[in-house]
This record gives C-alpha cells, structure tokens and sequence, in this order.
C-alpha cells in the first residue's frame, strides 16, 4: 500500500531498524501485556522524535510525525497509542519551557534526558475521560515546605510501567492572587507514586494503560515548569498546541492499523479489482486528511482554526476508519477471522479511536457555532 510504505520509510529515516524489530515479533506478543514493544522503541530513539535539535532531538515536524506514528501504529496498535500520550507531552513541555524565564539545572537534565537517554514521559492530564477536555489537571497540588504535594489518580495511564516521569499539569496561584499554568515533572521513582491494575481488556494492552495513584507526593520546586508573568497571555496558544498534537498524533496512530489490514486486502488480492481500489480509496481518504490538517499547522494554522480542523479530520477520519475496517475484515474473510486473532484484533484496536476525548456529543454546540460563524469555545 503506497501511502503506508511512504509512512514506512519516514519511519525509517528517524529510527533506522524499529520496524523490523518490532515485525520479528509475532502481533500478538508485540500486543501482550509484558510485550517488549516499548523497550524496542527507547532503544531505537523513538522517545527523541519531536524534541528540539537543540536538546539533541529529531526535531520532527506534524507531517513526518503521523507519518512515523502511522508506520508504527501499523506493527503494533498499542505502541502507537501509548507513544501518542508521550509526545502530546513531549510537545506541551517544550512548548512551555521556551515560555519559562529561566530553567532550573533539574528542569534542564529531565528536558536534555528525554532524547540523549530515552525517557518516557507519562500524562497525568485528563486523557482518558472522553466528555471532558484533555489538558484539565488530572491531579491536585498543594504547596508544601518543599515545594508542591500531589494527590489524584490517572486511569488509564498509558506507559505506567515503562515511564520515566509523570507530568502533570496545574495550576498554580501565587501569594498575590496571580495563577499561570505549570508542568510538574514527577519522577515515576517518587514515594507515593502507585500503579494499579486497571486496563482488563487484551486490546491495546502493551500500551500499559493502568491506573496510576499519588498520595502526598512530593515535588520539589525545582521540577516545575511555570510560565513567566509575561507569558500568561501564550497559555492558551500553548495548550490549542497540546491539544493539537494529541488529536493528530492519536487519530494517526488508529490509521495506521486501519492501514495494516488493507495492506492485507490488497496484498493478497482479495475480492475484486473494483472493491480493492474502493477499499484503497477510503483509507487513502483518511490518511489525506491527516497529512492535509498536519500540513496546515505546518505552515502555521493555529488558534481557533486549529483546534477546528484537527477535530474534523478526527472525526471524519474515526467514519472512514469504521467503514474501512468493516469492509476489510469482509474481503479477508471468514477463515482469516476463524484461524486468526490478529484480523480480530486489528479491528477491534481502530474502534478505540472513538473513546479518545473529546466525544462528538461533549463538542457538538461548540462546533456547530463555530462553523456558522461564532468563535469555538471547548471547555
């Protein structure tokens, strides 16, 4: 399939023999519960992909990113998911550290470890919650002698186990009545820190999306990132990014594993000519409007028309998906279904796509007033 090997090569060129591990391993495995997945992602650079170069990332760009997240959504559903909540992270931190006045040597050692050592960043925002917006704190903090304590739980957490440190987002009020944003960066090693049992389902299981519980724990000052009071007026603009890169980079990851069964479909021949290239135009439908909405904040969309078209290729994207994977499984046939939990299993990984926030339900008033005029208001 043209469009997934385009996907397949971006893959390479940034993290040069990822695919081909990940592939000696058989699906089912790679989508296990103690898969090695992750692992094989660290060692091949993946957690670098969209830190600065001058942190000594890759410094990827929205198109190259899908891209790459497409290529590996389609080896492995759950690595393509559970990366998608480290580098919406990845994104939002950088972002307000170049709105920070100054970095502390803490703050600069987790941010130049992200690339050169393969931490993993776990989100303790709100993801998860399909009616509530995905940048509200997850977590409560309260000041403390030695900077913050933290009480909350985030369920599910992708990369629970594998993460290095749990971000948070708060905000946080100062003695003369002012608040900003902040980034906690909380080391997975802290007391206090918990993870739980909680994803029960086998799919996307090796995204270790478990519960992940703090009580008191401490932070010191020293791993907050805050916005200066000169910045406050960005805050939004940074989290429309975060909120950005979260529906992109996740409605790419389900593409990709649409994409591994029509690969399937169409290496095999199944059906006719005409339903293959019906099938084959469906999907290529869904990964235009990625690329095409990855294009545009490329070149800098950005604001309300952001947030905007990435939820409508979302969603568009989250029908065609559907349709495709129906009519796919249908051309595989009954045997491949039988004699195979992998058709099964890719299939039932793309309808995940729908319980990412925020539903179309929760969106729906927000979006019809924007697209009649008004101003997009997302609470």
């Amino acid at each position: 399939m043209r469009s997934l090997t385009v996907a397949r090569e971006t893959c390479e060129r940034f993290h040069p023999g990822l695919l081909t591990a990940l592939e000696e391993i058989p699906l089912m495995t790679r989508e296990a519960p103690d898969s090695p997945v992750v692992e094989l992602y660290r060692r091949h650079g993946g957690p670098g992909l969209l830190v600065p170069a001058s942190y000594g990332g890759r410094a990827a760009g929205p198109l190259d990113a899908v891209r790459v997240q497409r290529a590996i959504a389609s080896c492995s559903p759950s690595l393509g998911v559970a990366t998608t909540m480290h580098h919406f992270t990845v994104a939002m931190l950088f972002r307000l550290a170049e709105a920070a006045e100054r970095l502390t040597p803490a703050q600069l050692k987790v941010l130049t470890s992200v690339a050169a050592d393969g931490l993993l960043l776990a989100s303790g925002w709100a993801e998860g919650r399909t009616d509530q917006n995905i940048l509200a704190p997850a977590v409560v903090a309260e000041r403390s002698t030695a900077g913050y304590r933290v009480n909350g739980s985030k369920k599910p957490c992708s990369l629970s186990r594998s993460m290095d440190v749990l971000t948070a987002s708060v905000m946080v009020r100062d003695a003369d009545g002012t608040s900003g944003l902040a980034l906690m960066l909380i080391p997975a090693t802290s007391p206090g820190i918990e993870t739980r049992p909680f994803w029960a389902t086998p799919i996307l299981a090796a995204a270790q999306s478990d519960e992940v519980r703090l009580t008191d724990v401490e932070v010191p000052e020293d791993l907050v990132i805050r916005s200066t009071p000169e910045a406050h007026d960005r805050l939004d603009d940074l989290q429309t990014a975060g909120f950005s890169w979260f529906e992109l980079l996740a409605t790419s990851a389900y593409t990709g594993a649409a994409s591994a069964l029509v690969a399937q479909v169409l290496a095999a021949g199944r059906g006719s000519a005409h339903d293959r290239a019906a099938l084959a135009v469906r999907m290529d439908a869904a990964v235009g409007l990625v690329e095409g909405t990855a294009r545009a904040l490329a070149d800098g969309l950005d604001g309300d028309a952001a947030v905007a078209a990435v939820l409508t290729a979302r969603y568009a994207t989250q029908d065609l998906l559907t349709a495709t994977v129906d009519q796919a499984v249908e051309m595989l046939g009954g045997m491949a279904f039988i004699r195979s939990p992998e058709t099964a299993h890719l299939a039932s990984s793309v309808r995940a796509l729908a319980f990412h926030p925020p539903s179309r339900t929760s969106v729906a008033a927000e979006l019809a007033e924007y697209f009649a005029g008004g101003p997009l208001r997302l609470s």
